[in-house]
């Protein structure tokens, strides 16, 4: 299968480009920065791209954004604009199949297995002041997903880890009681859904229940960096 990858340079994207190149598919990776991506190999383009100008699809099967950017209190447009391009680009190109990541604090709500210092204190905390612009855009690419009349899916992680194996990851309809997901599940989750029907029109959020890290570890580690 002919696929795109957006954001191919992030935490994301690198791993989507390196288990969709194991798989046999054939990878276009889309990246403001070419020169520092690290894979290599048969079946990967690489190509410089600013998706908020134009994205290049020719030939694609799928698109499979990974596009993000870090907090800030500064308005983000990012995600919203890149993906009036994306769908401006496939529709030119004839192109039908998009899976874009978004996350599941765009729809805050209790998580089971977040108790009370997620649910009551970081969650709203988060959501109303350093993720707010983020998060506004995100539901503002939602909307344009959509409404797009191709062959979409929205894909909704919860807090991001670092792993190198993919587990035996949970999906479900819209939103999840799980709190953290590795960015290797997510990658697999994406791909999956290049081939897979069964998510299409339909937002799926994606978790990891296996080897996921506590709570109060992820604060740790982003508090101190360990």
């Amino acid at each position: 299968m002919r696929i795109v990858v957006l954001g191919a340079n992030g935490g994301t994207g690198r791993r989507l480009v390196q288990q969709a190149l194991d798989a046999g598919h054939e990878v276009r990776a889309v990246t403001r920065q070419p020169q520092s991506f690290p894979i290599s190999g048969p079946g990967l383009e690489v190509v410089a791209a600013d998706v908020t100008v134009d994205v290049p699809v020719s030939g694609a099967e799928v698109v499979l954004s990974t596009l993000g950017v870090p907090f800030t209190r500064q308005p983000v447009l990012l995600y919203s604009r890149s993906t009036a391009t994306v769908l401006a680009a496939m529709r030119r190109q004839s192109v039908r199949r998009l899976v874009v990541v978004s996350s599941s604090a765009t729809e805050p709500h209790h998580h089971a297995e977040g108790g009370f210092l997620l649910n009551r204190v970081i969650q709203p905390l988060v959501t109303a002041t350093i993720g707010k612009t983020t998060y506004d855009d995100m539901r503002a690419m939602e909307a344009v997903v959509r409404d797009s009349n191709l062959d979409w899916t929205i894909v909704r992680p919860s807090g991001l880890f670092d792993s190198d194996n993919v587990t035996r990851y949970r999906l479900s309809e819209n939103r999840s009681d799980g709190v953290f997901t590795s960015r290797a599940d997510l990658a697999a989750c994406l791909l999956a859904q290049a081939t897979d029907r069964a998510w299409v029109e339909r937002t799926v959020a994606v978790t990891t229940a296996e080897g996921a890290p506590t709570l109060w570890a992820m604060l740790r580690r982003e508090a101190f960096g360990r």
